[in-house]
């Protein structure tokens, strides 16, 4: 008897039996995605308001205003002008996306009222690798990114930063993770600072009464 003609049949069940299995638990993932995403993308708004006023100093939680721009290529998305209690612009917050060394890496970043300089970095979410790439969301990481330019690219190195210069120094043992938040970062203001500035132009921040308020402090 042929022992690969008797075996074959079994293979043939076992692969079935995972792809089944594959279905199943694919199909439960979906599911679950599916009924927590709305609750998962009001709890990163809810995180968002309060992190502005730490991003952008001076500004105020109940003068936080989401406003939709045309980016550089054509890409709609969303900003946060902040002002100050008085109504008066203090400066603007970038959510910004893009893959890091394990998954998608989620920031915000806020600008100061030219957005010409970094005022803030916040890691939105993350899932990099624990005990490396995950101390991005680390404030001795992060404080780097503060008073940056946005006139030149940040580079990432592996050793202390020259004086004066954009660059930051990556975490250790995580540069990858390291240089997909500088790309995220560059990338971003690249493709808004413009957008920004015309929509600054546009429409100044002078009357707290004309601009609305924070949809978290309504």
């Amino acid at each position: 008897m042929n022992t690969d003609t008797t075996q074959h049949p079994a293979y043939i069940r076992q692969a079935w039996l995972v792809i089944l299995l594959g279905l199943v638990y694919g199909a439960a993932l979906a599911g679950v995605q599916v009924g927590l995403g709305p609750r998962i993308e009001e709890n990163k708004r809810q995180e968002t308001y309060g992190v502005i006023p730490r991003l952008v100093p001076g500004a105020d939680a109940k003068h936080i205003e989401p406003i939709t721009l045309e980016a550089v290529g054509g890409k709609t998305r969303r900003v946060y002008r902040a002002a100050d209690s008085n109504g008066e612009l203090r400066g603007w917050v970038i959510p910004a996306s893009g893959l890091g060394f394990a998954d998608r890496i989620d920031l915000l970043i806020g600008l100061d009222s030219h957005a010409e300089r970094i005022t803030g970095m916040y890691v939105l979410d993350q899932k990099e690798t624990p005990g490396l790439g995950n101390l991005i969301v680390d404030e001795r990481f992060r404080d780097q990114f503060v008073k940056k330019s946005v006139f030149e690219p940040i580079d990432v190195v592996k050793t202390d930063p020259k004086p004066g210069s954009n660059q930051i120094r990556a975490v250790t043992g995580a540069t990858i993770s390291s240089d997909s938040v500088a790309s995220i970062i560059n990338k971003a203001v690249e493709q808004l600072r413009k957008p920004i500035l015309e929509q600054q132009k546009a429409v100044p921040i002078t009357d707290p009464e004309k601009r609305g308020a924070s949809p978290a402090a309504k």
